[in-house]
């Protein structure tokens, strides 16, 4: 009985539902009415009498009066560029006869007279909401089931600052903004080759987001551009409105807590990216880019780590590595020697821990989950308040539930200082992406060590390293190039040789143009310089 309700309930429903949909967009296809009034009429019943969208029909020239129309919407458009569009346009009608006018604006003349560039010539009425609503004047005339689209996009908008969630001590300053244009400008600044290849998509049927796959043609594989591009062109939802919905999207594993894919808002990061065989997938109205192919090791470099020396960016990355482990092992370390193995302990050490314990009426795991939720609150509180009075709040905050934590004897002073130091190593990581699933995995590892002790932890580390090997970013190993094993690509990770001796791109990630400078490059001083022929020997 099921079965034939179904069948016959359900399916005539989905039916009706697709033929709802097709009516529609026919009806939204529907080519340009001649008579300019009643094209008029249709724009302002669709558009709901919106106090934005502006109809200028030149009725201070009675001669031209119902002739001629320019639609556009206020704060979407440059009021420079209007203004001079509708002098242009004005100055054409006021020499150009009445009975004259449809034949004058029709020919491709007034083309080459608007001062503005990018007209295109549309003959539908969904062309014209599409142009109005991306910031285009829709120039109409009387008489024409065509219309031109005149590019004048601008309103207010905001400008390039420096990036908030990834600073840098030396390098650009510059971040990306909510406006795309801006956004494709920065890169242009950084890449001047024609090479430098934007594709662009429309996602959203309510929203009509640009979607834009960014790639330098020749360096990146043209296979992961394809699967890129296939992925984005089966999302059929309402709405883009952060590059965290096209994330989730089109990323390989849904389910897995570790990130395959980079966000960054940081012109110089993309750039190096694309220069690496990289694909970019940039949204509008975001400024988060985001990165792929990505691997585990990138969550850990910076573009900083380019800029500086190479023996301290190798430092440096190694102290992120470890305050990765650091973050992630700490806690659940801590209670499963207290717990389970104090004779793993030093014993001045465990008489100290004893002495502060000794008041304590939580056992270890239950004191270890109530300080992390407490600084995890902390941590949001901080983020969501004000920012003049929120980092001020989040450290007092800190410090004073702490001491009064321990003073009112509900935990040990040494599992203060541990939770601290955890949640100081956590923010070393240069991607919240990453940081996020490390304090998602810290609780599990937590739990399993307050039942388990280590036994509990290696227990949580062996799926989470056999999860590891089995993720993939668009084919590429998330582990590589340790698995499988690339010595071509052991230059870049966590030891970064001199830029002089990085002589080829990474193999897996970049297509077939892999050298990166030429082969006979040397540091300066060294004896190896190649010289000219006519070029004298140096005194030695």
């Amino acid at each position: 009985m099921l079965k034939h309700w179904i069948k016959n309930v359900l399916k005539p429903a989905k039916g009706s539902k697709q033929d709802a949909e097709k009516s529609k967009h026919q009806a939204s296809n529907e080519p340009i009415n001649a008579s300019l009034a009643s094209t008029l009429n249709t724009l302002k019943k669709k558009m709901g009498q919106s106090p934005d969208f502006t109809i200028r029909d030149f009725s201070d020239h009675p001669e031209h009066a119902g002739l001629l129309a320019v639609c556009y919407i206020e704060g979407l458009v440059d009021s420079i560029l209007l203004s001079d569009l509708i002098e242009s346009l004005v100055k054409e009608i006021a020499h150009t006869p009445s009975d004259r006018l449809e034949e004058h604006l029709a020919a491709s003349l007034i083309k080459k007279k608007l001062p503005l560039g990018n007209i295109q010539m549309i003959d539908s009425q969904n062309q014209i909401y599409q142009a109005v609503l991306k910031g285009s004047a829709v120039i109409l005339i009387d008489g024409l089931q065509s219309a031109l689209t005149v590019s004048i996009a601008g309103g207010v908008r905001r400008a390039v600052e420096e990036p908030t969630s990834q600073g840098v001590v030396r390098g650009p300053k510059e971040g990306f903004t909510e406006d795309i244009s801006t956004n494709i400008t920065l890169i242009r600044r950084k890449l001047r080759t024609p090479d430098l290849k934007f594709d662009s998509h429309i996602i959203g049927q309510y929203s009509q987001t640009v979607v834009i796959v960014t790639y330098i043609e020749g360096i990146a594989d043209p296979g992961v551009v394809q699967e890129i591009t296939k992925r984005l062109q089966t999302i059929d939802t309402d709405s883009i409105l952060e590059s965290g919905y096209i994330e989730e999207f089109i990323q390989d594993a849904p389910l897995t807590p570790f990130p395959t894919m980079i966000n960054s808002e940081r012109p110089d990061t993309v750039a190096g990216s694309l220069l690496d065989g990289q694909v970019a997938v940039m949204v509008d109205g975001t400024p988060f880019v985001l990165i792929a192919p990505v691997t585990f090791y990138n969550f850990f470099q910076i573009s900083e780590d380019y800029y500086q020396r190479y023996d301290i960016s190798t430092f440096l990355r190694m102290i992120r590595l470890i305050s990765f482990l650091v973050s992630l092992l700490l806690p659940s370390l801590f209670i499963a020697l207290t717990t389970f193995h104090q004779e793993m302990i030093p014993t001045i050490l465990l008489v100290t821990l004893a002495a502060q314990r000794e008041g304590v009426p939580f056992p270890a795991l239950l004191e270890a989950l109530l300080m992390e939720l407490t600084f995890e609150v902390i941590r949001e509180a901080g983020v969501r308040m004000p920012r003049a009075i929120g980092p001020a709040i989040s450290i007092v905050g800190a410090l004073v539930i702490g001491q009064a934590a321990v003073e009112a004897g509900l935990v040990s002073g040494a599992m203060v200082i541990v939770v601290s130091f955890t949640a100081i190593s956590n923010f070393v990581i240069p991607y919240i992406s990453m940081a996020t699933a490390v304090r998602l995995l810290r609780f599990v590892l937590m739990l399993l060590a307050g039942t388990l002790g280590l036994f509990g932890i290696m227990a949580g580390i062996v799926p989470i390293l056999a999860h590891l090997l089995s993720l993939k970013s668009f084919g590429v190993d998330y582990l590589m190039p340790y698995s499988p094993m690339y010595k071509s690509n052991m230059k870049d990770l966590v030891i970064r040789v001199p830029w002089w001796a990085m002589k080829t791109r990474p193999n897996i990630k970049s297509g077939s143009n892999k050298i990166r400078q030429a082969p006979h490059q040397y540091p300066a001083g060294s004896n190896n310089i190649v010289r000219r022929a006519d070029e004298p020997e140096p005194k030695t």
